[in-house]
């Protein structure tokens, strides 16, 4: 029997609350689904396609690397890994980088590179803070790292080793860690993605850094979602001024092409030694063509500025448009990076948004939130807000 769009596959798990659109092609910030309808895309892959789709830079180096080489294991120097470092080096005036393929493989790394600089100390049981609403994967270390019981449940037991404390309190670190000897790092999110958009005080970074430097942790700060120029910076902690131990990588830095990153500063650059770490695709000649060639066009399109002037507008539009409607709460984020809270659960607009046209997603419950691709144009914000404001209208005015 030939599978109909709201019919899933039949030998695909079912791990995936799928809406009914089956994905076919992109341009730039749009989609069409296999039956032909056209959809404007807001989401961007959940902050995966930061050139968009079928970009005309981006698509014949990626065509001109798979006629020479997909992959290559690491028992070889990878000449791409080695420019890329460089140009991820420059951009954070880090030292060095490790190379994975997903975000969730650069979490679970940097909580290796935590838990072996205390081992290194002499501590025995190290243990990392971490933050209530954070998600930093879904494996079992960094499930256990993520501060949501809902997708924690069935998977327990959880592993030990972490201290969780709420976003923006000094006092209540300060308070979790007194006197504990065992403490080898603080683990945050510059700017939560799945935990509602909600963004670290840049006071608050300058704080963690200094107690860090003070009491000889590592400051490690997953930029997964809202790095790679997404905020109108190379990476968004760096609003703040300052700069972290170690900072995982991944989702836009490779358009689309999966590609993962560890960027480490001088305190944890040389932790790793050969056989401490690995990843069999990690790193491999396709994935860094990916990331030069994205690293290369963001410079040349001036893709950081975008993202800032558009986010921006896209913010102030979105605000006009919907606070006169009772049931809003406020829009929020960074540059490209946007939440817009509602006073309710919602998750019911992402199908709500894809019959009007737009991807999008609701995250927290009760935050749509937003990610499209950087190369966004004026017109394309207000077609967002213009296919989105009907939308949300309608939900406040027909739920409680």
């Amino acid at each position: 029997m030939t599978a109909t769009p709201t019919t899933p596959p039949t030998h695909v798990m079912n791990t995936y609350g799928r809406l009914p659109m089956r994905v076919s092609h992109g341009q730039g910030l749009w989609v069409w689904d296999t039956e032909g309808k056209k959809y404007l895309d807001g989401l961007a892959g959940i902050a995966v396609n930061t050139l968009g789709h079928a970009h005309p830079k981006l698509v014949p180096a990626l065509q001109e690397q798979i006629s020479l080489m997909i992959h290559s294991c690491n028992y070889y120097h990878v000449p791409g890994q080695e420019t890329l470092a460089d140009l991820l080096v420059q951009a954070s005036g880090m030292e060095n980088v490790f190379f994975c393929s997903t975000g969730l493989e650069a979490n679970e790394a940097a909580l290796k590179l935590a838990r072996k600089f205390g081992h290194d100390k002499g501590i025995e049981r190290p243990e990392i803070v971490v933050y209530e609403k954070a998600f930093h994967g879904r494996s079992i270390a960094t499930l256990s790292a993520t501060g949501n019981t809902k997708i924690q449940t069935g998977f327990g037991p959880m592993v030990e080793g972490f201290i969780r404390v709420p976003i923006n309190d000094l006092d209540s670190l300060k308070a979790a860690t007194q006197n504990n000897p065992n403490v080898v790092a603080v683990f945050l999110e510059a700017i939560q993605g799945e935990g509602g958009i909600h963004e670290m005080q840049l006071d608050y970074l300058r704080d963690v850094r200094a107690l860090c430097d003070e009491r000889d942790w590592l400051f490690m700060i997953d930029e997964v979602q809202c790095g790679m120029g997404r905020t109108g910076k190379w990476f968004a902690h760096q609003w703040a001024g300052i700069q972290p131990d170690v900072m995982p990588l991944a989702k836009g830095l490779g358009s689309g092409v999966p590609i993962g990153a560890v960027v480490a500063g001088p305190k944890a650059a040389h932790i790793f030694g050969p056989g401490n770490h690995g990843s069999t695709f990690g790193g491999n000649p396709l994935a860094m063509r990916a990331g030069i060639e994205t690293m290369r066009i963001m410079k040349e399109d001036h893709l950081l500025e975008n993202a800032q002037e558009m986010g921006e507008y896209l913010q102030a539009q979105l605000h006009k448009a919907l606070s006169p409607l009772e049931g809003f709460k406020e829009v929020r984020g960074k540059g490209l990076m946007i939440g817009i809270e509602l006073n309710r659960p919602c998750s019911v607009i992402m199908q709500k948004a894809l019959e009007a046209g737009l991807l999008l997603s609701v995250t927290a419950d009760s935050v749509i939130r937003l990610v499209p691709a950087l190369i966004i144009t004026r017109q394309e914000c207000d077609e967002i807000v213009a296919r989105l404001t009907p939308v949300v209208q309608e939900f406040l005015a027909t739920s409680q």
